[in-house]
């Protein structure tokens, strides 16, 4: 049975509760240390006080934090969670609205099941999403336990919950994603060790390529005929400068300028904006040509 001693002097002694048939120990008799520390104005005297009253309640804390153990969260971060609320709880409660635990065990079990709902979600979902997702789940386990077993279809669960078969199929695809899924994790359906990120498709540079090319186009159209067999047979053919030159008579020299000179013409066009806007004289405006 726990027993601290308050700022003042005064045993809070632990007094044994009785709820729904099980006695705790954890449940001190501190009205007249709650009423001592309304009355406190800020500062160390109230601090003291305040840090008392908490060391004295957090065993029922952590008690209320055990319920909801083998969740996906650890014990003691679930105390942590559980001592934040107590802490909410000592510092909003009024004395004269009745027993501290009657006010505490709602506030630190609402801490940790909010806990539960903000924290625990390996990606960031909506509250709306997250509440019918405990619809579903709750009214998905009662169906179940009457129908001996068996899986509820949606229009059931929907008719139980009182939600619309879309809502339930949100819900039911949120009871999927509560975590997530390594991208290295193996395929369950595949012998070959293949994982999930090899499912998933990548960036194809053909069709920058596709872009490329359907740029350039207009471009190399409006190119003179010897410039567009010279570029055909530089980057079609795969034919040197040097073997280029001799088939067209010129220098090599006149072949790399003329390349040089061609891909950057065609480049600017590819690359320019779109058709502008000018002002006509009479302050209109008009489309440039």
């Amino acid at each position: 049975m726990l027993v601290e001693t308050s700022a003042h002097g005064s045993d809070l002694a632990a007094r044994p509760r009785v709820s729904g048939g099980r006695v705790y120990d954890d449940a001190p008799d501190t009205a007249a240390d709650f009423v001592r520390l309304a009355a406190l104005p800020e500062g160390p005297q109230r601090d003291a006080v305040r840090d008392e009253l908490t060391k004295a309640w957090l065993p029922m804390a952590h008690r209320i934090a055990g319920r909801f153990r083998n969740r996906g969260e650890s014990l003691e971060d679930l105390r942590q969670v559980a001592a934040l609320g107590l802490v909410k709880a000592i510092d909003r409660f009024e004395p004269g609205r009745g027993a501290f635990e009657s006010y505490a065990v709602p506030t630190v079990t609402g801490e940790i099941k909010r806990h539960f709902r903000d924290r625990m979600w390996a990606l960031r979902v909506p509250r709306r999403v997250q509440e019918l997702r405990n619809k579903v789940r709750f009214a998905r386990r009662d169906l179940a336990e009457t129908a001996g077993g068996s899986t509820p279809s949606v229009a059931e669960i929907a008719a139980h919950a009182g939600l619309t078969e879309e809502e339930v199929n949100a819900g039911l695809e949120a009871l999927e994603s509560f975590s997530t899924l390594s991208l290295d994790a193996e395929m369950a359906s595949s012998d070959d060790g293949f994982s999930l990120a090899d499912t998933i498709g990548s960036c194809d540079e053909a069709y920058d390529v596709v872009v490329d090319r359907e740029a350039a186009k207009e471009g190399l159209r409006r190119l003179p005929e010897r410039e567009r067999a010279i570029l055909y047979m530089r980057f079609f053919e795969d034919m040197t400068q040097s073997r280029i030159a001799d088939r067209m008579g010129i220098s090599q020299m006149h072949v790399s300028r003329i390349i040089s000179r061609c891909c950057a013409r065609v480049r600017d066009e590819a690359l320019a904006p779109g058709p502008e806007t000018e002002h006509s004289g009479d302050g209109r405006k008009k489309e440039a040509r």
